[in-house]
């Protein structure tokens, strides 16, 4: 499967010129065997190639590059407690050859999220080979990581190219496609925090973009029973949806088609504020947090159905996030990131008359126990007791996950409904 690049480049109705950067992706069985062919085009003077991979995927697909590539220069990390941040970046960087003249990303999100860091660093293209269908970010044009205790959205590059051989990537343990199945379940509370946004502030929005991410959700949807048979279809179909995924975020320029309340939640327990390190992949969190998200959203429906009052709305909660981030060394940074409170830009009285036309865009959603058994029949995590969390985790999740990003969601909203 060649993906269709050309459509996406076609002028929009929303009147944004959507920039696509990646030149070609191919998604099947053998697509790495283009690489030699691809390492001329893109690194036509000669210069080093350097392969930039960990113990696990050099394992899964690094000696094969290293079989199709002469003179590969190859940076490989300790897979063992390997984490986006400034610990893995500054520890790549110090192993680059200074003539590198392409990357290759072997890997997966972490993997990806380092290399495409370093590429932008280092006005140096990279080639994406995914060992997993584990992340929706594989042609993001932004990194995300946990940088000093602090989770944020770093400026970056996408790949030129995504060779996904389906040979290699469903071969990764289960768990790691579970997570992207997650992952992009993610995206129905992610288009209604976009959607209701747009309403009551007129934030842009692009319905081209929400369809690209509603096909990708059809996608996955469509083919959870064939991807737990081991189907290779239905493992192109999920990596398809990763990339289209990944492709509407590109089209933006950031994550707000990919990420909402969902993913805050899992950016509040990956900066461990209120728990400790918690050995769980990034889109297993998003998937809990999916699953708690759409029971907060349609619980809060049902008030405004039955009518609800607003409450005059004080800031942000200062005390709070002094509480909770301080230990941390984080409370400057928090309040620094929520300088600008978006829910400052909300006129009530007008918010008041479109809590109707809200709780119609969570109606959208799937109810949470519907999310639940989507969750179960891909083999994903959906509780807080599944990534180690306890009860006592949810109110304080709901109340302050909302602050790691300054970005309006329904789950920040809220504040202002005198629940």
């Amino acid at each position: 499967m060649i993906v269709n690049l050309d459509e996406l480049k076609k002028p929009c109705s929303c009147k944004k010129n959507h920039d696509i950067s990646v030149d070609q992706i191919i998604i099947e069985a053998g697509a790495i065997k283009a690489l030699p062919e691809l390492i001329k085009q893109y690194a036509p003077q000669g210069g080093t190639i350097t392969m930039i991979c960990d113990d696990n995927t050099y394992q899964a697909a690094g000696h094969m590059v290293e079989n199709l590539v002469e003179n590969l220069y190859i940076v490989k990390l300790p897979s063992e407690d390997l984490h986006a941040n400034e610990i893995a970046v500054d520890q790549t960087a110090a192993l680059l050859p200074e003539d590198s003249a392409l990357f290759l990303a072997v890997g997966s999100g972490t993997i990806h999220d380092i290399t495409r860091y370093l590429a932008w660093k280092n006005n140096t293209p990279f080639i994406s080979v995914p060992t997993a269908a584990s992340v929706d970010g594989y042609v993001s044009t932004v990194a995300a990581m946990t940088w000093y205790g602090f989770k944020k959205t770093l400026t970056a590059v996408a790949p030129v190219c995504v060779l996904a051989d389906t040979d290699i990537f469903m071969k990764a343990p289960y768990r790691l496609t579970a997570s992207g199945i997650s992952d992009l379940l993610g995206k129905y509370t992610a288009i209604a925090d976009w959607r209701i946004s747009h309403l009551v502030t007129k934030e842009y929005i692009c319905e081209r973009v929400c369809d690209l991410e509603s096909q990708a959700l059809e996608t996955v949807c469509n083919n959870i029973e064939a991807i737990r048979q081991g189907s290779k279809e239905g493992y192109e179909q999920l990596m398809y949806g990763l990339i289209l995924s990944g492709l509407a975020m590109q089209m933006v320029g950031n994550s707000r088609p990919a990420s909402g309340s969902e993913h805050h939640f899992s950016h509040f327990w990956e900066m461990e504020i209120i728990n400790p390190p918690l050995p769980y992949y990034h889109g297993e969190k998003v998937g809990v947090g999916l699953a708690l998200a759409s029971k907060v959203y349609h619980e809060t429906k049902e008030q405004i159905r039955k009518g609800i009052s607003l409450k005059p709305y004080e800031g942000i909660e200062k005390e709070l996030i002094y509480k909770l981030f301080n230990p941390k060394n984080l409370y400057e940074e928090i309040l620094k990131e929520n300088e600008a409170d978006p829910l400052k830009e909300i006129d009530l009285d007008a918010f008041q008359e479109k809590l109707g036309a809200i709780a119609d865009i969570i109606e959208e959603i799937p109810s949470p126990e519907k999310i639940i058994e989507i969750l179960q029949a891909a083999g994903a995590l959906y509780k807080l007791e599944d990534i180690g969390l306890d009860a006592s985790a949810y109110d304080i999740s709901v109340q302050a996950s909302c602050y790691v990003r300054n970005r309006l969601t329904f789950m920040r909203i809220r504040k202002l409904l005198d629940l």
